[in-house]
């Protein structure tokens, strides 16, 4: 009985030691997350899908950190949000301050060689994704392609941000693959201007799209019967999409060994919407990071503004993640020089890249939202133009004196320089 007594005292107390072991971690993330801000970087312009759900996290997510830290959304984009991914590798802080959100099919670019890519995807912390996503191709109504088979058939101008991207690297896919016929005009800063493209008869339509996305920005497009979903881009398909009845790509693929090209292409699908920190960031305050992101995907307050946003929440965790990149890497290196030269081959695709002048325009503010971060100006003519502004990237002045964005107010009659609707300007001069 004495020796059962004792080693009941004994695991109490190796229990009551690991208690204090996490009390003592959790205190140390919560002191030095006090009073701190994390800075959300969101890898592509205001505006569209991944801004969305990067802006949505930073609103919630730090409700869920030890020490309750503000968390500041902050758009980076550049070369399809490689180049946030680099600088989260090399030069951005790796203390847990610096998290970001990038494109699914980032990590896959130093699996297939590319020469942008400076970083390892391995080595990243990978926080977590909010949806398991299914992309689409899509074409405008005013289209001559109706089906991915007229794709086939018919030349097809899409709009794209860079190779690397979703946008472009699944069409080049498909065209290398499946024989389809899309033209190229890469440029665009993110998904806004491309729906921009569409509207003005620039391009006709575009690949990638996440329907996510696709219903949350653009679902009344689908109501007016103004788009067209041709094909859908993921391992398996989307319920709603499936009732309609449109084509998944695995089910065109001509032979075993192209299908087994297409699901290492496609698997970056699972982790739709994936954010990082950098590598090198204390393991306390990742896996603090990631149980703060697992809390929030789960906040009712989070889901129900999630809902009202009509976003789609189908979370991965961050170990789910870093297990599928590091799956994704084992993949034989036949079948990733395969899929490398489905996502590169040029032969059967013409690209062109737009150049954006940067617009100008006068205007009234009319709406601001997060803070200052953007900002919608009435131009006149009936028309209004967004767009967002950086703390460090956008010169802002009032009355010819430097300004706080903070200082903004409705009403307030400015200058704007920026690249494209929905980008971050470069600069507001207002009186």
């Amino acid at each position: 009985m004495k020796a059962s007594r004792s080693i009941v005292a004994g695991l109490a107390g190796v229990g009551a030691l690991m208690a204090a072991t996490v009390t003592a971690e959790a205190d140390a993330v919560a002191d030095f997350y006090k009073g701190k801000s994390v800075n959300v970087y969101i890898g592509y312009a205001a505006g569209g899908g991944y801004d969305a759900y990067g802006r949505i996290l930073a609103r919630f997510m730090g409700n869920h950190l030890p020490g309750k830290p503000g968390m500041v959304p902050r758009n980076m984009p550049g070369a399809g949000s490689i180049a946030l991914a680099n600088a989260l590798y090399n030069t951005l802080p790796k203390d847990g301050t610096a998290i970001g959100i990038i494109g699914r099919g980032v990590p896959m670019e130093p699996l297939f060689g590319r020469s942008g890519p400076k970083f390892d995807a391995d080595k990243f912390n990978w926080i977590g994704s909010m949806n398991n996503e299914v992309s689409a191709c899509v074409a405008f109504h005013t289209s001559k392609v109706k089906t991915i088979q007229d794709a086939m058939q018919h030349e097809m101008i899409l709009a794209g941000t860079a190779q690397g991207s979703d946008g472009v690297d699944f069409a080049i896919v498909l065209n290398n693959v499946l024989g389809t016929k899309f033209k190229l005009i890469t440029g665009y800063p993110g998904g806004s201007t491309q729906q921009l493209a569409m509207e003005r008869g620039e391009v006709e339509g575009r690949c990638g799209w996440s329907w996510s996305s696709i219903f949350a920005t653009r679902g009344y497009w689908l109501k007016e019967g103004k788009l067209r979903i041709i094909l859908q881009l993921a391992l398996t398909g989307h319920p709603e999409l499936d009732k309609m009845g449109v084509p998944k790509v695995m089910d065109l693929a001509k032979s075993d060994r192209d299908r087994q090209v297409l699901r290492l292409i496609f698997a970056r699908q699972t982790m739709g919407r994936p954010f990082l920190a950098p590598p090198n960031v204390p393991e306390d305050r990742v896996e603090a990071l990631r149980k703060a992101f697992d809390a929030m995907v789960k906040d009712k307050t989070f889901l129900a503004a999630a809902g009202k946003a009509k976003m789609e929440i189908e979370p991965v965790t961050g170990k789910e993640v870093a297990d599928l990149i590091a799956d994704v890497y084992k993949t034989p290196k036949d079948i990733v020089q395969a899929a490398a030269d489905a996502t590169a081959r040029l032969e059967r695709t013409k690209i062109d890249k737009k150049v954006f002048k940067d617009l100008k325009a006068k205007g009234k503010i009319t709406k601001i939202e997060n803070g200052g971060r953007k900002v919608t100006f009435d131009i006149g003519g009936g028309k209004a133009t967004a767009v967002g502004i950086s703390g460090s990237g956008t010169k802002l002045s009032i009355a010819g004196k430097k300004a706080n964005r903070k200082a903004l107010k409705p009403g307030m009659s400015c200058a704007i320089v920026y690249p494209a609707p929905g980008s971050t300007a470069k600069t507001i001069a207002c009186d």
